[in-house]
């Protein structure tokens, strides 16, 4: 599961990168470094202009709101328990059947945190952990797989949501935890966001799991874990005082 993330990257730096052609921000992007649930996130998609919807579809660079809410739901905290879509089953469930086929999103991040049960604390009832951050190694930006939705409110106000769908880790770094985000290499990123691909075996194809040895991970403070905190101390190796206990350290 990938419930915390960091995106610190300037709003030209991503609209020249993913070669954007239509901004639809509105303004600069503040960097976060603790990017939680419900968060409004930036996301690449290519749809039709919003003043032309007959037009031929482009790049756009907007904001959506993180966890997947379906144009079906009722209530839009339903998006709280799907910030996260498995690989193996996204193409089926009928939460993210439609997105799937054709409102797919690229989710840029600097990386990801996830939390390491410390040694012996397995069956504890409050069980120690350790946050880590995990990155690719060149210092690259992820461009994480994800969908999107749009759902009305009852005022009548379109919400645009989005989930970031997630696969197994690797073995170096699902020491810490099982899943990870799936990305999306920039050869495929054409495809991907093209909303007239809608095989979903094709589709499927496009996603593959970071490679072995490519991203690295350390242990941070604790404080990433309160969605109050922010800032790039967040993403600093911890000292051996900010780490939950010596069983972190040698982890990689």
């Amino acid at each position: 599961m990938c419930g915390r993330y960091a995106t610190a990257r300037a709003r030209q730096e991503l609209l020249d990168q993913f070669q954007v052609q239509d901004d639809e921000l509105g303004g600069e992007l503040a960097p976060d470094y603790n990017v939680a649930p419900t968060k409004q996130v930036p996301a690449v998609l290519t749809r039709a202009p919003k003043d032309a919807p007959e037009e031929k579809a482009v790049r756009q660079l907007r904001t959506l709101r993180w966890g997947l809410v379906p144009s079906w739901a009722e209530d839009l905290s339903v998006g709280a328990r799907m910030i996260n879509a498995r690989v193996e089953t996204v193409a089926e469930k009928p939460s993210y059947r439609r997105a799937f086929a054709k409102r797919r999103c690229l989710l840029p991040a600097d990386g990801y945190f996830e939390w390491y049960v410390l040694e012996g604390q397995e069956d504890a009832k409050r069980k120690k952990k350790q946050p880590f951050y995990i990155r690719p190694k060149d210092g690259s930006a992820m461009a994480m797989a994800g969908l999107y939705e749009l759902w009305k409110s009852p005022e009548d106000e379109w919400v645009w949501t989005c989930t970031i769908i997630t696969t197994d880790a690797p073995d170096d770094l699902g020491r810490i935890h099982d899943r990870m985000p799936m990305v999306v290499e920039p050869e495929r990123w054409d495809a991907w966001l093209d909303p007239g691909l809608t095989d979903a075996d094709e589709v499927r194809g496009l996603l593959v799991p970071a490679m072995a040895g490519t991203m690295e991970a350390y242990p941070v403070s604790p404080a990433v874990g309160n969605v109050k905190n922010n800032g790039p101390q967040l993403i600093q190796p911890a000292s051996s005082g900010d780490t939950s206990g010596k069983q972190a350290d040698g982890l990689f």
